[in-house]
């Protein structure tokens, strides 16, 4: 698992969306963390905002940034939890073309290092909608640093062997 200097980078263009009933984003941390490592990686932040808990709204919000040729990949934080407000992978369901399974399970073990059995109450999650991948982070600052750092940093850099997420861009929507 290294990055092929060999090869060019190609950046991503990624929509960052906040999960929340409470922040904005004058104090969404989690959403200002993901922003900076997009940014520090080399990526497009495309678009950010932050949707109620809703999953009608969350929906709807996913429908438009997939339908949006200038996103390639969304990235939410928030709302992956058990509770009844809680929806993300609910509105995920409601997108999606395809189920990305390991992305959960990869990162469920890398949290257990930091918070042990507690990671069972994470449902991150990641899917294929339409072409576009969704990556759906918990919403605490030490979630996303693991979701980014351990994960989507590597898979959304076109240089990382063996495979990467970004070089199957371009047959993401093949029939």
């Amino acid at each position: 698992m290294a990055i092929d200097e060999s090869l060019p980078f190609k950046p991503v263009r990624i929509a960052l969306l906040t999960v929340s009933d409470t922040r904005t984003l004058a104090d969404d941390s989690s959403g200002d963390i993901l922003a900076e490592r997009i940014a520090a990686a080399g990526h497009e932040l495309a678009d950010r905002e932050i949707s109620r808990d809703d999953v009608n709204e969350l929906a709807a919000h996913l429908h438009r940034w997939i339908d949006d040729e200038r996103i390639d990949c969304i990235v939410t934080t928030g709302g992956t939890g058990l509770t009844g407000r809680d929806v993300t992978p609910e509105a995920l369901d409601r997108v999606k073309s395809k189920d990305i399974p390991g992305f959960g399970e990869l990162f469920r073990w890398i949290s257990y290092e930091t918070i042990g059995t507690s990671t069972i109450q994470s449902r991150a999650c990641a899917v294929l909608a339409r072409g576009t991948y969704i990556f759906a982070l918990p919403g605490s600052n030490g979630a996303v640093k693991d979701g980014w750092d351990r994960i989507l940093a590597h898979q959304l850099d076109s240089r990382h062997r063996p495979c990467n997420f970004v070089e199957l861009m371009p047959r993401l929507r093949e029939r």
